[in-house]
């Protein structure tokens, strides 16, 4: 079964679009540094729920190198997306990366941890779309933080809630321990927001799983 899935994700890699050289570059940094930026598929994914939800105002929850933040501005020629990311280095590296796609004026990005900058982020609320890609222990956190942005009948997606298909095997044989704890707080965040009471959640096994979070809005 693992032979066949290896088999039609590197399928489904030879139907991507190809990427421009600035965007190409940047797959081959991250892969170079091991930065973990979504693998093509999974950002296929993305790109065209974003399309077809259309939202105006993107937060995004770890910029890293700037990769997600660009590949949305990109697809969405008319949104603004406020990216965050707490690692100089890799700020610096998102801020250069930004300003050779000429897309300054549409990304936003501001240094420092997401558990700290939020009365620097209100400012540029509400948002239409909020994805979730930073620290994995702090996914709940930073749901309900920043859920408080989200209008209406926003979204929020959260990325890599199966990591590596570990939470659906037996969390107390999983080693190191470190791991151990890590998958177990990635299984307790998967079952949270399957129960929230405010948001209608599914979880796609694309790429290293994806939640898409709808909130319920007025219709409730």
């Amino acid at each position: 079964m693992e032979a066949n899935e290896n088999k039609v994700i590197s399928y489904l890699n030879t139907l991507t679009p190809q990427r421009n050289e600035l965007v190409s570059n940047m797959e081959k940094l991250a892969e170079k540094e091991n930065v973990p930026i979504m693998d093509l598929v999974g950002m296929e994914t993305l790109l065209q729920l974003l399309r077809l939800s259309a939202p105006k105002r993107i937060l995004e929850i770890g910029a890293a190198i700037g990769y997600s933040a660009i590949r949305m501005a990109q697809a969405l020629p008319e949104a603004t997306i406020v990216t965050i990311e707490r690692d100089e280095h890799r700020y610096l590296q998102a801020k250069s990366h930004i300003e050779q796609a000429g897309l300054q004026d549409r990304i936003h990005l501001i240094f420092g941890d997401a558990l700290e900058v939020l009365d620097q982020v209100k400012k540029e609320a509400p948002f239409d779309f909020i994805f979730v890609d930073a620290a994995k222990g702090q996914y709940e956190r930073f749901f309900t933080m920043y859920e408080t942005l989200l209008n209406e009948m926003g979204i929020i997606i959260t990325d890599n809630v199966l990591f590596r298909g570990m939470v659906a095997e037996d969390h107390e044989l999983i080693e190191p321990k470190r791991i151990r704890n890590l998958v177990k707080k990635i299984d307790r965040y998967n079952r949270w927001l399957m129960e929230h009471p405010d948001y209608i959640t599914t979880i796609l096994p694309v790429g290293d799983g994806i939640a898409i979070s709808k909130k319920r809005g007025e219709e409730r």
